[in-house]
């Protein structure tokens, strides 16, 4: 590490000069060694908190400050502010953050030694929203059902968690018998079984509304680390185009419509010690021309296939699986 060079120099000496004459090394190495440090030295941390903080601050403060300092409110700011190599701190508030984010490009990556970090410390990232009381309807017995916006993949949750989900067949006509406080998708609508003498606006019901939780695109070396990824109505986090050297830390991935984490197109990802489970379609899918690395963590087959692969590497602790191996199914956590 070049740091240890610092402590010895003179604040009138030439950094490259004392370097150069006492060591002998390579000039390339040299200026790599300087960049380096003045790496490290220009990352920042910006901070973002749904409560006591507001866009137009500046992120640089943990707290609100005089004078405009203090967290921003939203993620999607801070990513806006964000330079390569930066951290950015969510702030766990117990409130939701109800945003959906994209990582594209340099701005949003990070260097060999210091990656573009977004840590969650353990909050909420949510795609959902209530449903509107009024938009149920009665269909049969204790069963109500609603249509929402979009349907091709969607998720229930109650008390902002995922709610039981009955399967149902291709070919089937009528949606399934639903017990209370259970629900299914068919044929476009949302269908929720009510217990004795409730309505549905007795609940605290909500839907998959927004799209994605987390897009990466052509960035490299990000962490995304202690966060919760829920309610979205395709994937809580993908990594579609040219997402290299993505680190997926201790994240919990649950209830979206279609998968808990797609990874594609050239993408390179690692999901150590995460939780992904009650996603509709898959908990992790894989596309053409990606590589995943699966350390400790759990996939949970409860509510969709641990694994639907579709293209693309898969290692688990560095042995490449392939899908519907009895091997992955076997170390796969029903819940």
């Amino acid at each position: 590490s070049p740091r240890p060079m610092l402590e010895n120099v003179d604040s009138n000496e030439n950094l490259l000069e004392v370097v150069s004459m006492r060591t002998i090394i390579p000039p390339l190495v040299v200026f790599m060694a300087i960049g380096l440090v003045v790496c490290q030295a220009t990352a920042r941390d910006i901070f973002v908190n749904n409560r006591s903080g507001d866009d137009r601050f500046t992120g640089h403060e943990q707290a609100v400050q005089a004078g405009g300092a203090g967290p921003v409110r939203t993620i999607e700011k801070a990513l806006r502010l964000a330079q390569q190599g930066d951290r950015i701190q969510v702030a766990n508030t117990g409130q939701p953050y109800r945003e959906s984010l994209s990582l594209m490009g340099t701005r949003h990556s990070g260097f060999e030694i210091q990656p573009f970090v977004l840590a969650g410390n353990g909050a909420v990232l949510d795609g959902s929203e209530p449903v509107p009381a009024n938009a149920w309807e009665h269909y049969r017995g204790a069963v109500f059902r609603f249509k929402p916006p979009r349907i091709e993949y969607q998720q229930l949750f109650l008390n902002l968690r995922p709610a039981t989900r009955v399967a149902v067949g291709g070919m089937d006509v009528e949606p399934p018998k639903l017990n209370a406080r259970e629900w299914c998708l068919h044929q476009g609508f949302i269908y929720f079984a009510v217990d004795p003498q409730n309505l549905p606006g007795d609940y605290p019901l909500s839907f998959a509304s927004k799209p994605a939780g987390i897009t990466l695109v052509s960035v490299q070396n990000v962490l995304i680390q202690d966060l919760i990824v829920q309610g979205f109505q395709l994937d809580g986090i993908s990594a579609l185009n040219s997402a290299r050297k993505v680190r997926l830390v201790q994240l919990t991935v649950r209830g979206n419509g279609r998968s808990g984490v797609t990874v594609g197109g050239a993408s390179l990802a690692e999901l150590d010690a995460c939780r992904v489970g009650d996603n509709g379609f898959a908990q992790l899918l894989t596309l053409p021309w990606s590589e995943t690395h699966l350390r400790q963590g759990e996939l949970l087959s409860n509510t969709a296939p641990a694994w639907v692969d579709q293209g693309g590497k898969v290692f688990r602790d560095g042995q490449e699986i392939h899908g519907g191996l009895d091997e992955f199914r076997a170390a796969s956590s029903a819940k």
